[in-house]
Formats: C-alpha cells, sequence, structure tokens
C-alpha cells in the first residue's frame, strides 16, 4: 500500500514575514506581511497593499499555514464585510509581532538617531566645538552605569546622590531631584530621549557640556527702547537658584534685551527700528519672546537666525 502525505488544502506556507494580529469574536486572526512594510504603511509612506502583504489572505495561524474559513470571518467581522476591508482593519488596528532581530534593528536606529540629535545640540563650553558622536556614546553610556548602580543603591539605603539637599535661604531643606539616563528604549520618540540624554548630560556632566547656543535677530521700534520697565524677568530658568523670583530692578526696554544676549555680534538702527544680532542660550530664549512680546505689545519680533551655533573644525 503506497504511503502518500495529506497536505490539507487550505495550509499555505510562508516564512521571512512580519504577523499582524487581531483578536476578534473569540478567534485571533492574523495576516502576512512584508518586513518593515507594516510600519512604513501606517505613516503613509508605503501606499501600496500589493508591496506590504506577502498574500492577501487572512489566516488563523500564519507560522502553520492555516487560514481562515469563512464562517469564522463572518461571524467575527459580519456578513458584509469583504475580504479586502477585514485585512485593512488587521492591518490598521492588529498588533505588530515583531522578532528579535528586527527588534534589535529598530533599537539600533533609535540609538544611533538619539546619539545624532545630542551631538549637533551639545558643545564643549570652553571653545563652543562640538563633541563627536562616539564621545557622546561614551558619555551616555557612563552615565547608564551610574544609573544602574544608582537604582540598586535605592533599593537597598534610600535615595542617593541623584536627590541632593539644598538649604534655602529661609532655612528649609528642599530636595533636588537630577535628571538620570538609563539607555535608549525603542517604545519613545528619539526627540524625546535626545531632550533627556541632553538634561543628564548637563546635570552631571560626565565630560563638560552646555547647549550650543542660539542666534537671534531683535527687532524693536525705537520709540519704545527707552522706556523703563519695573521688574527684570529672570535671565534664565533654573534649579539651583534658592532665592525664587529675586529683587525687582528698573531698567529700559533695551536694557532688559541686551541682558538676555551672551554675545552682541552687530547693532543696528534701521529707519525707525532698533536691531540686535546676537547669541542666546537656549534656556533664556522663552523669557526673551515674553519679554518682547508683553513689553512691546506686538512691535517687536524675534528671528531665529541659527537653532544650534557650533564651531567645527
Amino acid at each position: 500500500m503506497p504511503v502518500g502525505i495529506n497536505q490539507p488544502s487550505n495550509q499555505i506556507k510562508l516564512t521571512n514575514v512580519s504577523l499582524v494580529r487581531l483578536k476578534k469574536g473569540k478567534k485571533r486572526f492574523e495576516i502576512a506581511c512584508y518586513k518593515n512594510k507594516v510600519l512604513e504603511y501606517r505613516s503613509g509612506i508605503e501606499t501600496d497593499l500589493d508591496n506590504v502583504l506577502q498574500i492577501p489572505s487572512v489566516f488563523l495561524n500564519v507560522s502553520k499555514g492555516q487560514t481562515a474559513p469563512a464562517a469564522d470571518l463572518v461571524k467575527a467581522f459580519g456578513p458584509k464585510t469583504s475580504t479586502d476591508d477585514i485585512i485593512l482593519e488587521i492591518l490598521k488596528k492588529g498588533e505588530l509581532q515583531v522578532g528579535e532581530k528586527e527588534r534589535h534593528a529598530q533599537l539600533e536606529r533609535v540609538h544611533t538617531e538619539v546619539i545624532d540629535i545630542v551631538a549637533g545640540k551639545l558643545v564643549d563650553p570652553k571653545n563652543k566645538r562640538v563633541y563627536t558622536a562616539g564621545m557622546i556614546d561614551k558619555a551616555l553610556d557612563q552615565l547608564s552605569s551610574q544609573g544602574a548602580h544608582k537604582q540598586a543603591d535605592d533599593a537597598g539605603k534610600g535615595s542617593g546622590t541623584a536627590t541632593p539637599t539644598i538649604t534655602g535661604v529661609d532655612g528649609e531643606s528642599k530636595t533636588k531631584v537630577m535628571p538620570t539616563w538609563t539607555g535608549v528604549v525603542a517604545t519613545k520618540s528619539a526627540k524625546s530621549q535626545a531632550l533627556d540624554a541632553m538634561k543628564a548630560l548637563i546635570a552631571w556632566q560626565p565630560i563638560p557640556v552646555s547647549r550650543a547656543r542660539m542666534k537671534l535677530r531683535v527687532s524693536c521700534p525705537m520709540s519704545i527702547l527707552k522706556q523703563s520697565v519695573k521688574v527684570a524677568p529672570k535671565k534664565v530658568e533654573s534649579t539651583d537658584d534658592a532665592d525664587g523670583d529675586g529683587e525687582k530692578t528698573k531698567g529700559t526696554v533695551k536694557d532688559q534685551i541686551l541682558s538676555y544676549v551672551e554675545e552682541i555680534e552687530s547693532q543696528d538702527e534701521v529707519g525707525a527700528e532698533w536691531e540686535v544680532v546676537g547669541f542666546v542660550e537656549p534656556g533664556a530664549f522663552k523669557g526673551l519672546g515674553e519679554f518682547v512680546g508683553g513689553e512691546t505689545k506686538g512691535r517687536g519680533r524675534i528671528e531665529v537666525l541659527d537653532m544650534a551655533v557650533v564651531h567645527e573644525d
């Protein structure tokens, strides 16, 4: 008697796929997609489904090649829902199953992007030159190791160096929480993680760093420049100051604008307007904008000429 192999007609073997799963009607449905194409489709980069789907079918189990029976699809999605609409719903709402290699590759991409952003925004405070991506990476690795040791120490004996106590002018002690860095994750955007990394580097200074200054042009009508202001706004927001708002001072609008500028490149009078071009710390930009907008009642202007001024070798 000949020995035969029974191959079910509804089994399709697929390899090298990314799975998208959706549970509906007590059943789990899957579709087989090309790797990296699901995210491109969801972000709008890829619009052709033929480039996303390996096969336009709905499965109960892709790894076993078991397609979903029509009765199960009707019960879960309704009799009037076409197969194409079912696939679209799974593709848009389903959970993407990412393999270990894909997960590692995605983490590497985010890590590289974070390092590039940080390296372009921080400089050596002495010579205003940028650090290489490798030096930034090593500094963050150092912070990450310190963060791991800090968490272990906190678990055993309470708070450590990340929450130093500061004594204010009123004699009361205040706890200052320092920003920490524990490494890149794939679940947050590179931009937000880069901001966290910069805060930690500036706070802990594993290498001497500061934010690269912004280059601005500030314009203001000449008629307003000599007007006096009663309160000088804080130049840069800081958590280190224990005296809060500080004392009220007097000065002109021009004096207060120039107090925000670390280095003046040029000053000109153009017709009825005064204009200054200079370099400002990023932390002072918000205060400068609020001051110019409020004191000039919208007649003054601030133009960003360069978001991060650095000196290249």
